[in-house]
């Protein structure tokens, strides 16, 4: 396979993987917000089924998640699921689950006085949450949202599993037609030079947090 060719298909394959990186935390992280309030509430009808979804998603594999999405449907209703589609529903039902126990952790982690003295100033809680506390939650939960974000680009790769054309899906398909291991090769270095770009991303992000803080 001609080099200028092999690029052409792993630049194609690296923009689904980048749409699945983006789309899922487009939905993911308001939803895994939701999540966290949920888990927060002190109704139990609603934290006790938040709990078993977060223990769904956190303790079953990705890629299983992502089969049952993609072929559910068809042998529950007879209905056949986009590949895309079922890729990204999979995807942020997942991701939700793990943001929103970094969102809790970050939250929960706030001073109590914190949320006193803004009731003292006249602060509504919606307000003392958003102008007071959600600023300083982002800030501590920066680093482990950094790695989860890395963790995404490299699983946007089991996307493969239900035959989305995504760069994994592109490198092994190359590599099986030419029986050279060049393709994987390429693909891990635009996967390594992805998470150094959102690697630098959070760094810079939180550099800017501490000049303003």
């Amino acid at each position: 396979m001609p080099m200028q060719k092999l690029l052409l298909q792993i630049l194609e394959g690296t923009g689904v993987a980048v749409q699945i990186f983006l789309l899922t935390l487009l939905f993911s992280l308001p939803l895994g917000l939701l999540v966290a309030f949920g888990r927060m509430s002190k109704r139990s009808y609603i934290s006790k089924p938040v709990k078993v979804y977060q223990l769904i998603m956190r303790g079953t594999p990705l890629m299983l998640q992502l089969m049952l999405v993609f072929f559910g449907p068809y042998y529950l209703f007879k209905v056949t699921m986009n590949r895309f589609a079922a890729t990204i529903i999979a995807f942020v039902i997942n991701y939700a689950a793990y943001f929103a126990e970094i969102y809790r952790s970050g939250i929960e982690s706030m001073p109590q006085g914190q949320y006193e003295a803004a009731k003292v100033l006249g602060f509504s809680k919606s307000k003392t949450f958003f102008r007071i506390i959600l600023p300083q939650v982002i800030k501590r939960i920066l680093p482990p949202m950094g790695n989860e974000f890395m963790t995404l680009i490299k699983d946007t790769a089991l996307a493969y599993a239900i035959g989305v054309g995504e760069l994994f899906r592109v490198a092994q398909t190359a590599t099986s037609r030419t029986s050279s291991i060049l393709p994987l090769v390429v693909a891990g270095v635009v996967y390594f030079v992805l998470n150094a770009i959102v690697e630098k991303g959070f760094v810079v992000a939180e550099k800017k947090l501490d000049y303003y803080r």
